[in-house]
């Protein structure tokens, strides 16, 4: 008997962590205070259709339309990275408290449901929010780029014909276009964008068990976002003069402070280059490990706590 019952431990551990993020998901649609986020979002994605003033001028129309490209990736996502940020830190931080203040958290617990497995189901409520909130916007923005793409080419088309251009050139121009256009790659950056918001809802997760203040939870959360962007030029990472001491001292950092300058990638796509299949592991491996070290740690505090 004790057979089976340990077979259909991990099955109802799994469908009770999805019924937590089914419940939390379902909680922040209907937060109509994060609707504005992804309206602005939105519309920052939208307005490349059109010709607003950065797409205007020498840089504009430098390299025959590529900058216009690369202006809409850069707009496209820095607008997913400001809703995703913003939306995974606030939305975490406001998870805990409403639950507590509802009461629905001492409900869950008196099931009695594991606090591991609430966590757990809480943050993947946020990461589905987040997950769907980018696909969308990556539908947009990768028809909105298909489209200017197929305006510079047919434009290149037409100056190469004016001016007589040979096959070579024009091949070599319109594999760059290309290159600049909607890729695989593309897809990388936005799966990157996605994972950065997941390590910050992560961080707020941790923040919120020790808080209860959702606006602490928050400051604290962007404070950290800070850090991770700024610690490796803080502490010299890089700098062949950095001792070894200043060194030792930013790994041991990079392990309880999320390293961002690892997301380059992303500036690195914007301006057409590939991206290889090792360098985008090690950035999901590295995003994995931030996650699984805030959530366990978030466990450890949550555990302590009397409800």
């Amino acid at each position: 008997m004790s057979a089976p019952n340990s077979r259909k431990l991990p099955f109802s551990r799994v469908r009770r962590i999805s019924v937590i993020a089914g419940h939390a998901f379902t909680q922040l649609v209907r937060m109509k205070v994060f609707y504005f986020l992804a309206i602005f979002a939105l519309i920052a994605i939208a307005s490349n259709f059109f010709d607003l003033p950065q797409h205007q001028g020498s840089e504009a129309t430098g390299s025959h339309g590529m900058d216009v490209l690369r202006l809409i990736k850069s707009w496209s996502l820095g607008s997913m990275t400001l809703f995703s940020v913003v939306f995974g830190i606030s939305a975490t931080a406001l998870l805990l408290p409403k639950d507590v203040e509802d009461r629905t958290l001492y409900t869950i617990l008196a099931k009695p449901v594991p606090r591991l497995d609430y966590l757990m189901g809480k943050l993947l409520g946020v990461l589905l929010l987040l997950f769907v909130s980018l696909a969308m916007m990556d539908v947009l923005m990768t028809a909105m780029l298909q489209v200017r793409t197929s305006m510079v080419l047919s434009h290149q088309q037409d100056m190469a014909d004016y001016l007589k251009w040979d096959q070579p050139a024009r091949d070599s121009v319109r594999f760059e276009t290309l290159a600049n256009g909607p890729t695989w790659g593309l897809q990388a950056a936005v799966a990157a964008v996605f994972l950065r918001s997941a390590i910050m809802a992560s961080v707020a997760l941790l923040i919120s068990t020790f808080s209860s203040s959702t606006l602490f939870t928050t400051i604290v959360g962007f404070l950290i976002y800070f850090i991770g962007h700024f610690q490796a030029d803080a502490l010299g990472g890089g700098d062949t003069g950095t001792s070894d001491a200043m060194r030792h001292l930013s790994m041991v950092i990079s392990l309880v402070f999320p390293d961002f300058q690892l997301f380059n990638i992303i500036d690195a796509i914007i301006q057409g280059k590939t991206i290889q299949l090792l360098e985008f592991g090690k950035l999901v491996a590295a995003a994995c490990y931030y996650i699984i070290v805030y959530t366990v740690g978030s466990w450890f505090v949550f555990a302590d706590k009397e409800f």
